[in-house]
């Protein structure tokens, strides 16, 4: 099982901009995939951005352009810099990691709420 702890987030105004960074331990298996995904209060849990251990991303079309994720492969890191901060972003940000045996791990998730 991977551990996986979330750090960043917080209160910012719409517009502004926040880093959010996950750090996994623990894991004897390669890390394959790494990712953010997000839930707002009263919806569904929803893919933000996906990072392969090759580099290739994956987002969400609603933080296209905005959204930036990034990993470093050595240190089991992956960081998520978001700017232009709307609203609709607002929600419980929970980190995830998938294995090459396909094992998933979440994180226990950091708020991130964004004034109007």
């Amino acid at each position: 099982q991977v551990q996986l702890v979330e750090s960043g987030g917080g209160l910012v105004q719409a517009g502004g901009s926040l880093s959010l960074s996950c750090a996994a331990s623990g894991s004897r298996l390669t890390i394959s995939n790494m990712g953010w995904y997000r839930q707002a209060p009263g919806k569904q849990r929803e893919l933000v951005a996906t990072i392969n251990n090759g580099g290739r991303t994956n987002y969400a079309d609603s933080v296209k352009g905005r959204f930036t994720i990034s990993r470093d492969n050595a240190k089991n890191t992956v960081n998520l810099q978001m700017n232009s901060l709307k609203p609709e972003d607002t929600g419980v940000y929970y980190c995830n990691a998938v294995t090459i045996l396909l094992t998933t791990s979440w994180g226990k998730g950091t708020q991130v709420t964004v004034s109007s």
